[in-house]
C-alpha cells in the first residue's frame, strides 16, 4: 500500500514496546501515505483504539475506514491455507493427523488453525503458546479468562505477544458455547468489561475446548527462550527468534508417539537481536536488503493512549 493514491494507512504500535529492529523497519517508511502513530501504551491500548474507531460508523463511513489485522476476518482467511500446506508436506497419506504448536498472544493464527480443523483438517492438537502474558494458558488450563491492565503486562522478549486482551478469543468462544450469540456477548460486552473476567471451569462446554476441538497450552519465560534458541542452535545448526522459541518450548511438552508436530515460525531472529546474543553470543544472520535498516531517518508520531487523539490525527491527515 506504500505510495497508492487515494489509500492511507495508519499504523499504531506501543510507544517504546518493540524491539530497536521492529521499529527501525517500521518507523523509516517515508512515504506520504503511511503514517506511524506510536501509542503511549501497551499492544492492548492500541487494539482498543483499533476497535473504538472501527465502532464510531458515522466516523467510519466519513473516511471509509477498514482494519487490516486479525480484527478483519479476511487476514484470518488467509492464515488458513498455513495449515493446509503444512499438514500436506508433513503427512504421507490422508487421514495421518498432525499438530500445530503456535505462539500466540491475539489468538489470531491458532483461530485461523482452529478454521483449519473445523473444516475437516485431521488436527490433533493445536497447541498454544504464551510468554509470561499467559492470559490465553490460563484459560485453557482453569476456564477463567482474565485479562489484565496495561501496567500488568509485561514488556518480554517475546514482544508481540506481550498481549493481555485477546481480540479473537471472543471468535473460539462462540464456537464453544455453541454459537451463543447471547451468552459471548453477556460474557464480553458485560461481565468482562465490569469484572475484568469470567469462568468457564464449571460449565460442560469448557472441557470441550480439549477433547471436542483440541487445545492445549503452555507457557515459556525468558529463561526458556534463551535456553531453547541455544540448543535449537547447537542441535540443528539453526537460529529460530523467541516467539518461535517460545512455540518450540511448548510444543515439546504436548508430544504424541507417532503425530508429527508442526511449530510455526514467527519472525526473522534478527528483529530480536539481542536476546539471540544473549543466547548464542554472537548476532543472528541480517539479510542484505535489511542492512543500515537502524540507520535510516524515522517518520513517527507519539500519541496518548487515546481514541479521540487518533480521530484527530486521522482527520487532519485525511482532508
Amino acid at each position: 500500500m506504500r505510495g497508492k493514491k487515494g489509500v492511507r494507512v495508519f499504523m499504531t504500535s506501543p510507544h517504546g514496546r518493540m524491539s530497536p529492529f521492529q521499529q527501525a523497519q517500521m518507523f523509516s517508511l517515508q512515504d506520504a501515505n503511511i503514517h506511524n502513530l506510536a501509542v503511549q501504551g501497551v499492544f492492548d491500548d492500541c487494539q482498543d483504539i483499533v476497535k473504538a474507531v472501527s465502532n464510531d460508523l458515522d466516523f467510519k463511513r466519513k473516511y471509509r475506514i477498514g482494519t487490516v489485522n486479525s480484527i478483519n476476518w479476511a487476514r484470518l482467511v488467509a492464515q488458513v491455507v498455513y495449515y493446509f500446506a503444512g499438514y500436506f508436506q508433513a503427512t504421507q497419506e490422508d487421514g495421518q493427523q498432525v499438530s500445530f504448536t503456535v505462539p500466540s498472544g491475539n489468538f489470531g493464527n491458532i483461530c485461523a488453525g482452529h478454521v483449519a480443523r473445523s473444516m475437516g483438517l485431521p488436527v490433533a492438537q493445536l497447541v498454544l503458546a504464551t510468554n509470561e502474558n499467559d492470559v490465553l494458558d490460563e484459560f485453557f488450563r482453569t476456564g477463567v479468562y482474565r485479562v489484565r491492565s496495561s501496567s500488568d503486562t509485561h514488556e518480554t522478549s517475546s514482544p508481540s505477544m506481550d498481549i493481555s486482551k485477546a481480540s479473537n478469543f471472543e471468535r473460539f468462544v462462540f464456537d464453544l458455547l455453541g454459537r451463543d450469540g447471547n451468552r459471548v456477548r453477556q460474557l464480553f460486552g458485560e461481565q468482562l468489561a465490569s469484572q475484568g473476567r469470567f469462568d468457564l471451569s464449571r460449565d460442560p462446554a469448557f472441557a470441550a475446548a480439549a477433547t471436542t476441538y483440541g487445545f492445549a497450552s503452555g507457557k515459556s519465560t525468558h529463561a526458556d527462550r534463551v535456553a531453547t534458541i541455544r540448543d535449537t542452535h547447537a542441535r540443528f545448526g539453526v537460529t529460530i527468534d523467541t516467539h518461535t522459541a517460545d512455540g518450540l518450548k511448548v510444543a515439546r511438552e504436548h508430544l504424541q508417539p507417532g503425530v508429527p508436530m508442526l511449530v510455526l515460525e514467527t519472525a526473522l531472529p534478527i528483529k530480536f537481536a539481542a536476546t539471540i546474543v544473549e543466547a548464542l553470543g554472537h548476532e543472528p544472520e541480517r539479510p542484505a536488503k535489511f542492512e543500515g535498516l537502524e540507520q535510516l531517518p524515522r517518520r513517527v508520531t507519539v500519541l496518548p493512549a487515546d481514541v479521540a487523539a487518533v480521530q484527530r490525527y486521522i482527520t487532519g491527515h485525511c482532508s
